[in-house]
């Protein structure tokens, strides 16, 4: 298993030092997430100051971009980063593609189907000279000048992987993608029960001959006393709150039977009422979401939770630095033993 630190920095210039910060901590990778700020500029500058990890997109937003723009981005971090380049895709909801990005929503499965099929038809043109000629429903391509046509690389291809929630887009990564980045909002149970069925009909459609990468999804919350992982647990309902007010999400409530408290949570968001919705996320439902421990303890449940399925699992890095080492003793043990 691959352990990847998640690299969270509101500012582009705090970014070298959490990339060198996670490399000698011993991760094997970065993850890049896209919430205020762009994806590919952080993890263009994580490439350049490290050397031994993966850079990876953790997610970048696909429908807000054209695969071209994409595809661009994605082939000069690769050439940067000296190969170490994962691009990790996600679609959005229909919300934010369409009022936060404006930009037109459609059926996702399809649509992402297409995306990676324009992605590989330009990369191959590039690597390869082939002819660019893709023709979708929602993408061509079909002209290339040699001008903007970027050198081929001397590195291996892309890895391209797609985030999910449903079992439309885990059965879509089984059909056309390296890896699949089962999201947060995500229980083992409907993890194991919805997304890794749906997966493996994706892999029986392409052949099922790839290796699959597979992200653990859920939440990993840990600390070096019981007090910070108490505190990660709050932070945690939080999230979880305003990850269960988005109705798109409610079927990962309703597998446990809580779809109404996502139609509540939806209503409350709104009305405006951040600060109240973290009090309708029980205990009960916490502890579905998350695994949580010490730095001493915590390996045993991630094994439990993850060994029989997952190749990669992301973990937030300690604020305090003074317990850095123990830390970095974490990571090795995750990396030996999982």
């Amino acid at each position: 298993m691959r352990v990847y630190a998640r690299i969270e920095a509101e500012e582009l210039r705090d970014i070298p030092a959490q990339a060198q910060r996670a490399e000698a901590l011993g991760f094997d990778g970065v993850g890049i997430q896209e919430n205020a700020f762009d994806a590919f500029l952080h993890a263009a500058l994580a490439a350049e100051h490290t050397q031994r990890v993966a850079v990876a997109t953790h997610i970048a937003v696909a429908f807000a971009r054209s695969p071209m723009l994409t595809a661009y981005a994605a082939w000069d971090i690769q050439r940067l980063s000296e190969g170490r380049f994962e691009l990790g895709l996600g679609t959005q909801v229909k919300g934010h593609i369409e009022r936060r990005f404006s930009n037109e929503w459609s059926a996702p499965a399809p649509r992402m189907r297409e995306y990676a099929r324009s992605l590989r038809a330009i990369w191959d043109s590039w690597q390869n000279g082939a002819p660019l000629d893709y023709r979708g429903e929602h993408y061509s391509f079909t002209l290339m000048p040699p001008v903007y046509a970027p050198p081929p690389l001397p590195y291996p291809p892309i890895p391209l992987y797609t985030a999910a929630v449903g079992p439309g887009m885990s059965q879509v990564a089984g059909e056309l993608f390296d890896g699949l980045l089962i999201h947060r909002f995500s229980t083992a149970s409907y993890t194991r029960e919805v997304m890794l069925p749906a997966l493996e009909r994706g892999l029986e459609k392409s052949g099922g001959s790839t290796r699959m990468e597979i992200g653990g999804g859920g939440f990993i919350i840990t600390g070096a006393t019981e007090a910070e992982v108490t505190s990660g647990r709050e932070r945690a309902r939080e999230q979880i709150a305003w990850y269960a007010s988005t109705r798109t999400y409610k079927r990962v409530m309703d597998h446990h039977g809580w779809g109404e408290v996502c139609l509540r949570l939806h209503r409350m968001s709104l009305e405006g009422r951040w600060d109240a919705m973290s009090a309708e996320v029980t205990d009960e439902m916490l502890d579905a979401f998350c695994i949580d421990g010490t730095y001493d303890d915590i390996a045993a449940k991630v094994r439990i939770r993850y060994g029989g399925y997952a190749t990669i699992i992301s973990l937030g890095m300690p604020v305090d630095r003074g317990h850095d080492d123990k830390f970095g003793a974490l990571v090795e043990e995750l990396r030996r033993s999982v």
